[in-house]
């Protein structure tokens, strides 16, 4: 519905004094009337402000566009039959539980823009809020908690250790520690935020407790309704760029923190949630194994006194298999390994220290729990000792052979007992007429022959129980170490407790943009076979775009952009079947641990029926992200002109080769997904855009935008807060779209574009994203946008009314060259000082 007013103001009366005027009254209406309305106007009555005397009428009419009532447009390309089929498409569409599981907070304008043909295309914006801003960060907090405090769970359980492995795991406990504190307290600010909002706004990007949060967040929606075809979508995220702000960027981003880091930190070895898990069962087993060998080994001496030949072959039967179990157990290729990587990592830390958490100064040489090193001997020098790779397989294989000489030695005695010299008479065991009788000899005899088999079996179940008890040392040995440096690596090892928050922050807010586009990009082609398979083949292609410079702080934003857009390779989508069509049931769901998060994306169970067997059996979709920066402000041009542009260079090297890798992956198992043929061209072009130097070159932005759409990838664009540079990347990218794809007029194109950028300035004002002042794209030079938009890039309306007028000190080098050498001289000393 839509309200308004009537006021009136006396004839002969300034008519812009607010003063002088009276409300006559008022009136409502609903748009869906006027669009549907056959004629380009309705009439409506006016009523007082009290609602009770009709005071008038008001006539309420539709944009009236040139072309509209001539001969030139056809009775049936008249608008109202499209704005008919959108009227319908927002109904069954929109309002779906699933759509309404990802939006929220939606804002929609209608355009009606003339193609080059004179018909009508009726342009439906879409600007939409969505939940995720606080559920994803919410769950990804809530993993990460669970998976801090398994792991200092686990450290805890490996006992008693030598001084530098337990100062190692005190070192673990307290950064994880740190982290779940920090963590349970944000999450428990956002529990108390989301009851009431969805959004994060651009003016809140430092706040701590929202430090998790994407900033601004929307998905930018375009529907597209021509005569000859029912509504098109085109979908771009926007949000600020995936960085840190509470922390700021003093020292640089993620990159370059971790960079140095890396240079200083001391050498380990990373092992994985999977080999870590093989060690505790490992571990477990040798717990349980242990014991029944050995106790198993002294139930044998017990029963060779008795001169029982079965009951002895029994005990020795139970010994036998509780054996091979535990000989199989030790035949692990990671225990192994594991025992090369101590004795490695002893020589490689064998002359250093190091202060640990608990402030113990200890030698880096790992010792075992009673003190002895773990590999070699005791008087020797370990760094002098090679380590012999056949050393573990000789200690599991000793005890086989030790059990082997038990069981040969039993053979030999039930033999020699079978033997008559040994035995009593015949007539001795008739008379006794105990069936056991056979194997029971005379009271004398009996006491000598008991204590002949235990005194034969006591040396070899000695060296069974010493052989098993130094195959159980290195192994625990092993296993410990495998556990204890799988808590290192992803902790201690990866940096401080900083660095580590920081990197999953970044995370969190890449992710929330991501799996909101992921799951628009889902219900948009559920009924898509060929997208479908490309899913199950290749996974799906996510291109974020940004439009930070490389001066400044926003060297620090892309930075941590960077690597926040490179772990997201680590997480795999999977579609699950909906218990109902509630909200909650609808909501995606975030499972695993740093490294291996899996998205569980829910579909009511009439729409889940219809998928491929593949993911209705939970196949593992596998992203593949890539990002293109190219920065578009003043600042960049002072980059490009005395800075360094290299990250920005680099950054987009290496995306434009797995942007190459993906499609060719695509086109080997899908070669007959439509327009693949075209994307090698495609790949050529953006290739050598991305090599050449060329200032601002928004082309390599503009290709690789045109790939993500042929692929059915994910587009998502950022700038510093997703607000002036993002706005006027995506209004002309409509635009664009609207000419190559739907034939818009190039006379209207201009209008087009100024009336789209209006919009997002009256949008951002309402929602909070810009400043009240408007936006302001004075960064924008001419010549920046692409070849073929020179004259639509930065159009009158979005200009600023007084140019700043910066006064560079590049200025001054016209006046004396002796202030050339004064300016180089200041400008290295300022980034001297900013960089210590």
């Amino acid at each position: 519905m839509m309200a308004c007013t009537k006021c009136f103001c006396p004839p002969g009366d300034n008519s812009s004094s607010a003063g002088q005027r009276s409300f006559l009254g008022f009136t409502s209406f609903s748009i869906g009337d006027l669009l549907r309305s056959k004629e380009p106007h309705i009439s409506v009555s006016l009523r007082t402000m009290d609602g009770v005397n009709e005071v008038g009428e008001v006539k309420v009419s539709r944009l009236q566009m040139e072309g509209e009532n001539g001969h030139k447009t056809p009775p049936e390309h008249k608008c109202p039959a499209l704005c008919d089929s959108l009227h319908s498409s927002v109904h069954d569409k929109e309002n779906s539980p699933m759509m309404r599981a990802v939006l929220c907070a939606q804002v929609c304008k209608l355009y009606r823009f003339q193609t080059e043909d004179q018909r009508w295309l009726l342009v439906r914006e879409q600007l939409s809020e969505t939940p995720l801003s606080f559920s994803l960060p919410k769950q990804l907090l809530s993993a990460l908690i669970r998976e801090h405090t398994n792991r200092v769970q686990d450290v805890k359980e490996l006992g008693d250790l030598s001084p530098h492995w337990d100062g190692l795991r005190h070192d673990v406990i307290n950064h994880c520690s740190h982290l779940i504190g920090c963590y349970q307290e944000t999450l428990a600010d956002l529990d108390k935020l989301s009851a009431s909002s969805c959004f994060k706004s651009s003016s809140s990007k430092s706040d701590r407790h929202l430090q998790f949060v994407p900033t601004n967040l929307h998905s930018q929606r375009m529907e597209v309704t021509s005569p000859d075809s029912t509504g098109v979508w085109y979908e771009v995220i926007t949000f600020g760029a995936p960085a840190d702000h509470h922390q700021a960027f003093k020292h640089g981003g993620l990159k370059r923190l971790l960079n140095k880091h890396m240079n200083h930190r001391d050498s380990f070895v990373s092992y994985s949630q999977d080999e870590s898990s093989r060690a505790r069962e490992l571990l477990a087993s040798m717990a349980q194994l242990q014991p029944l060998v050995f106790g198993l080994a002294e139930e044998l001496l017990s029963v060779s006194l008795e001169l029982n030949a079965a009951r002895l072959q029994q005990v020795l039967d139970g010994l036998t298999q509780q054996t091979e179990q535990f000989v199989h157990a030790l035949k692990d290729e990671l225990v192994n390994s594991a025992l090369m990587a101590i004795h490695r990592q002893c020589i490689a830390n064998c002359n250093s220290s190091h202060v640990h958490s608990n402030g113990l100064l200890c030698e880096n040489s790992p010792v075992s729990q009673e003190g002895q090193p773990w590999i070699g001997h005791q008087d020797v020098d370990p760094c002098d000792v090679e380590y012999d790779e056949e050393e573990w397989d000789t200690a599991w294989a000793n005890v086989a052979k030790s059990l082997n000489c038990i069981v040969v030695m039993v053979d030999r005695l039930q033999g020699r007992e079978d033997r008559p010299q040994e035995l009593t008479s015949a007539e001795q065991q008739e008379s006794t007429g105990d069936t056991n009788s056979h194997n029971t000899a005379s009271p004398s005899c009996s006491s000598s022959s008991a204590s002949s088999w235990q005194e034969q079996l006591l040396p070899l179940v000695i060296t069974l129980r010493d052989c098993v008890r130094e195959a159980v040392a290195k192994a625990r040995a092993a296993m410990t170490f495998v556990i204890l440096q799988g808590a290192v690596a992803p902790t201690v090892g990866q940096g401080p407790a900083q660095i580590i928050q920081r990197r999953h922050a970044v995370l969190s807010q890449a992710l929330s943009a991501l799996v909101c586009g992921f799951m628009l990009k889902l219900f948009g082609g559920l009924e898509d076979p060929v997208f479908l398979q490309q899913l199950l083949s290749v996974g799906v292609l996510a291109q974020f775009e940004s439009l930070l410079s490389t001066y400044g702080d926003e060297v620090g934003m892309l930075e941590d952009m960077e690597v926040g857009v490179a772990d997201l390779s680590k997480v795999a989508f999977t579609v699950t079947e909906a218990k109902t069509e509630e909200l909650d049931d609808l909501l995606p769901t975030l499972s695993g641990t740093w490294g291996s998060f899996v998205v569980k994306v829910p579909l009511p169970p009439e729409t889940f029926r219809l998928l491929p067997r593949e993911l209705k059996e939970g196949r593992l979709i596998r992203v593949h992200p890539v990002l293109f920066n190219i920065g578009i402000n003043q600042q960049q041009s002072l980059a490009e002109r005395f800075g360094d542009s290299s990250l920005q260079e680099r950054v987009n090297q290496q995306s434009c080769e797995r942007l190459k890798t993906y499609c060719n992956a695509l086109r080997d198992r899908l070669p007959e997904t439509a327009g693949i043929q075209s994307l090698s061209d495609l790949l050529s072009s953006l290739d050598r855009c991305v090599e050449v130097r060329k200032r601002k070159n928004v082309e390599v932005l503009w290709i690789a935008a045109m790939v993500c759409r042929k692929v059915n990838g994910i587009r998502l664009t950022s700038c510093k807060s997703a607000k002036d540079r993002t706005a006027m990347s995506v209004t002309l990218e409509q635009c664009v779209l609207l000419r190559e794809r739907h034939t818009l007029g190039r006379q209207h194109f201009s209008t087009a574009l100024d009336c789209m950028r209006r919009s997002r300035l009256s949008w951002g004002q309402i929602l909070g994203c810009y400043a009240q002042t408007g936006l302001t794209v004075s960064g924008l030079e001419p010549g920046d946008g692409p070849s073929d938009l020179q004259g639509s890039w930065l159009p009158v309306c979005l200009a600023p009314k007084a140019p700043r007028r910066h006064l560079y000190p590049v200025a001054f080098l016209l006046v004396t060259s002796h202030l050339l050498v004064l300016w180089l001289i200041l400008s290295l000393v300022i980034l001297l000082a900013k960089y210590q």
